[in-house]
């Protein structure tokens, strides 16, 4: 039996920006056997806007409002277009790239998380939409699908250039874990990416492996040694992973959007809850501060 074809879901905005992110996924070799869905959800005028027509008055008003709404329709779809085939210029097959249009139904952030449940392997999005504002890294959309996508991996496509180079932050903990085979099932197969592991120990310049067992927190050495084995079985060459500790720093989120500048490394893969993780939170401390800090990155966060 053939494998599932992974699903990706592509959400888009109708803007300029998101077509940047079209353009990432068109680039990014590890999406070219997906099946990738380009989501708008449109702002369509309510029904209760149209039971205005019945009075005479608001008639000239309805109608100038509905023919509005109709060249909406069609601005979309002629975008939708265009981002469908700048993925097939790319490289998609046109069977594996699909276009949804659907009205807005509960909220711009609320369908995309619906539709998000319909058997997608990723969300591919982007910090900023729109209608962001200049300073703002990220915008209101993005932060609720952020909170709210906990059960699927959110990718953020950033600005920087598409490379083969991955940065994964491990830590030991059960979503670190399923970061590093998320990585291994979506870019182990293509067998020519580099990785680099990274361990952050933060306010302690020690590293030793008895201090970690004595805290409940497996080692670098340990943690290092499984994720190789994960990556290696599923296509990595063993000559393309690299490992790094970064002891005695104050930020974790800080030493890994370092580390990643100066390694080029264009994407950096963090597990949405760390060790340190409280339940009340919808979003780990590091992976939250790494998406804001690495405003240029490409982030993966897996839950």
């Amino acid at each position: 039996m053939a494998p599932r074809q992974k699903r990706l879901l592509l959400a888009v905005d109708g803007s300029e920006r998101a077509l940047q992110t079209v353009r990432y996924a068109g680039e990014e070799a590890a999406f070219s056997g997906m099946k990738i869905v380009l989501f708008h959800v449109f702002n369509s005028i309510p029904d209760a806007y149209y039971d205005l027509e019945k009075e005479p008055k608001s008639v000239k008003v309805v109608r100038h409002v509905r023919s509005w709404e109709a060249q909406q329709k069609k601005d979309i779809r002629a975008y939708m277009d265009r981002a469908s085939q700048m993925l097939v210029d790319a490289g998609h097959a046109e069977p594996a790239v699909e276009v949804k249009i659907q009205n807005r139904k509960k909220g711009v952030a609320r369908d995309i998380i619906i539709e998000a449940q319909k058997g997608y392997d990723a969300v591919l999005i982007r910090r900023r939409g729109a209608t962001a504002l200049k300073n703002i890294i990220v915008g209101s959309v993005t932060n609720k699908l952020l909170e709210k996508l906990s059960f699927i991996p959110v990718l953020i496509a950033g600005r920087k250039p598409v490379n083969k180079k991955v940065l994964i932050a491990v830590d030991g903990s059960p979503c670190a874990a399923r970061a590093v085979r998320f990585v291994a099932d979506i870019l182990g197969p293509a067998g020519d990416y580099t990785a680099r592991l990274v361990h952050v120990v933060r306010g302690s310049a020690s590293t030793d492996l008895d201090l970690f067992k004595e805290n409940g927190i497996p080692g670098s050495a340990a943690v290092f040694s499984e994720a190789i084995k994960v990556l290696t079985a599923a296509g990595f060459d063993s000559q393309n992973i690299s490992t790094k500790t970064i002891s005695g720093v104050m930020s974790r989120a800080g030493a890994i959007v370092k580390a990643g500048e100066q390694g080029d490394w264009g994407t950096i893969v963090v597990g949405r809850r760390g060790l340190s993780s409280v339940g009340d939170f919808f979003m780990g401390r590091v992976s939250n501060k790494v998406v804001h800090a690495g405003r240029m990155d490409t982030v993966w966060i897996v839950t």
